[in-house]
This record gives C-alpha cells, structure tokens and sequence, in this order.
C-alpha cells in the first residue's frame, strides 16, 4: 500500500504474501470453530475429527495448521490470555486508587468469563488431562502477573497499603478470591450482568475485606506470622 498524490493504492499482494494471508486466515477460522465446539460440548470435548467436518477438512488437514490437538490447545490458551489481559490492562488504566483498580479488575475478569467462557475455562482452569501450555504462551500469562505484581508493590510504596503486607500474598489471595467470585458467578447466574446477582454483587464487599486487612492506618492484625518467622 502507498500514497500516490493523496490517494492510498493497494499494490498487488506478493505469491508468499498472498499465501500467508490465507493461512492465517485458515488458521483464525479453525480458532473460532474449536471455540463454537468448546462452548457447545466443554473444553475438555473439543473433537478434532467434528471440528473438520465443520471446516469441510479432513483430519490430516488440521495437522498442516496445528500439527496436534495439544497445539490447538495451546493456540486458544494463548488467545485467552491475550484477551483477558486486554479486558485487565483496560482495568487497571480505568482505577485511580488501588483499590478501585482492584475492584475494577474483578469485573473486568468476570465479564471476560462471561464474555468467553470456553477461552476462561482453559486459560484458568485446567480442563484438559495433559494439556500443558508451552513456554510461549505462559510467558505471556506471567507477564499479566509481573504487571499485577508492579501494581501492588506500587500501592505499598505510596502508602495505600501497609508496609508490612506482603506482595505475593495480596496478589494470591485477591485472585483466590477473584477466581472463587467468577466461577460461581458462571456456574449460577452466567447470564446476570456484571456487578449485579448473588456473587457479582459481593464484589465491593470483597474489596472492603481486602482494605480491611491491607490498608495503610488498618488495625487489622496479622492473621499469621510472616515468612521466616
């Protein structure tokens, strides 16, 4: 593509260029099937064999795509976590106090359940006997975390949370929590908005339970000692 006095011209695109693109094209298309099959059937009965009469494929066509079912597994974890850590990051940009950024993280992750359950499901359960993601795919979900891990670390060196919290229990318990929220959200009222219900609905409570314990002037005491104590 170029400019040629004000107007964009598309050049002809290349053999290889050409052939890429329909690949990808391919590729994208079987994602959104196994997706359909996963969420009709569950994650853990995404059929190969059904999913290429859908794609008029055979089999042994699948595998010239994604060479194993694992590695279709794989391509869709790592398009769940690319998603979620979409509807995250929005998250966190939108919250000015710590805890209205976590308040706001926990919708965001419940409306991506909602949103895509097949995607949560595999990117934060595990479904699937055997299925193990590759090194590429969880760099990218530890990345979510080391962001998370930031955030926190943050808060405490403004003062927002107590000094003596530790970061890696904040982080552990608010996804525990955050996790327990979601899925019983999903099992019992998937189609109840966001917010609202008997588990979307305890969210504020949830976070008031965590500045309880957390925040900085809080005269909550350690529940436990610390590491090393």
């Amino acid at each position: 593509m170029h400019n040629v006095g004000g107007m964009i011209e598309h050049r002809p695109l290349s053999p290889r260029e050409r052939q890429q693109r329909n690949r990808q094209e391919m590729r994208d298309a079987i994602l959104q099937n196994a997706r359909a099959l996963m969420r009709e059937e569950g994650v853990a009965a995404l059929s190969l064999r059904e999913l290429a009469r859908r794609l008029r494929f055979t089999v042994q066509a699948l595998y010239k795509y994604y060479p194993s079912k694992m590695a279709l597994y794989d391509a869709l974890f790592r398009e769940g976590t690319r998603i979620s850590a979409a509807y995250w990051n929005a998250a966190m940009a939108r919250g000015d106090s710590f805890w209205e950024k976590l308040e706001a993280g926990m919708e965001a992750v419940m409306r991506f359940a909602h949103d895509y359950p097949e995607l949560g499901e595999l990117t934060f359960s595990r479904p699937v006997p055997g299925f193990v993601p590759s090194e590429e795919s969880m760099r990218e979900s530890i990345a979510m975390l080391q962001g998370f891990d930031r955030i926190i670390v943050e808060a405490i060196a403004r003062g927002e949370v107590r000094s003596d919290a530790s970061p890696t229990e904040v982080r552990d318990l608010y996804l525990a929590m955050l996790d327990g929220l979601t899925r019983q959200h999903q099992a019992n009222e998937p189609d109840t908005p966001i917010g609202s219900g008997r588990y979307g609905s305890l969210i504020p409570a949830a976070i008031a339970v965590f500045r309880a314990a957390w925040a900085s002037g809080s005269s909550l005491a350690r529940s436990h000692p610390a590491q090393g104590e």
